[in-house]
């Protein structure tokens, strides 16, 4: 047998928890029950722009007021993990159920302590430990589980859930995901394609897809197939 420590040791990384559509909209409407307008409405919100854009929960909480680029149906994200900053596209809704937020915001909080998009109920910018403490009592009032003992639901679950989404739509769509996969890349902030596409293991079904790439057709011999040297 090999000694001990003769081969480098890479730690295996957990398979997410992944959301499925229903259990997002379950999770956003079990903040009716958290106390006061603006913390239900702030975790809601939150909740929702993880979501749909894939952003880390520290790149929300973040945002600042004038990050918000509603002309342009964009969120800028400034200064993020590695010191990058970039602009995410999101969608018209999307804009206008944070128009909605902000309204409510400064309806209830006229006088902040700070410029922060996100505010706490005392009007200070949310802190991540208050933020993963309050998702995990809704997540637990919603019933969701863990799926194994490495894949617990956390805020973070969301981005690997966008991915993995996003990735599946591609498969299913016959794109080219290849040429597609910078554009991913870029929209998450993560540093090369490698770390986006790690996600193609969180999903039994998107590796089936994937894999469905390299099957002969009766179109083409195998030879002819992606990713031969033909």
């Amino acid at each position: 047998m090999p000694s001990k420590g003769l081969l480098p040791y890479r730690r295996e990384r957990p398979i997410p928890f992944l959301f499925t559509p229903a259990d997002i909209e379950q999770v956003m409407r079990a903040t009716g029950q958290l106390r006061g307008e603006l913390h239900a409405a702030t975790t809601r919100t939150l909740i929702g722009l993880m979501a749909v854009t894939g952003i880390r929960v520290g790149e929300a909480i973040a945002l600042g007021r004038d990050d918000v680029d509603r002309p342009g149906h964009l969120i800028r994200v400034i200064d993020g993990k590695f010191g990058k900053s970039r602009e995410v596209a999101v969608h018209e809704t999307t804009i206008t159920a944070l128009d909605s937020y902000a309204e409510l915001r400064d309806r209830v909080c006229p006088r902040p302590r700070c410029e922060a998009f996100f505010l706490s109920r005392n009007g200070t910018r949310l802190l991540y430990q208050c933020v993963r403490r309050v998702f995990k009592r809704l997540v637990a009032a919603c019933g969701l589980e863990d799926r194994s003992p490495r894949s617990s639901p956390r805020p973070h679950s969301l981005r690997h859930s966008f991915a993995v989404n996003t990735l599946r739509d591609w498969y299913a769509s016959d794109l080219d995901v290849q040429a597609r996969l910078p554009l991913l890349t870029t929209h998450m902030g993560h540093v090369t394609p490698a770390s986006t596409y790690y996600y193609l293991t969180a999903a039994p079904d998107l590796l089936a897809l994937a894999a469905r790439r390299l099957e002969p057709t009766p179109e083409r011999t195998p030879d002819e197939q992606p990713g031969t040297d033909a």
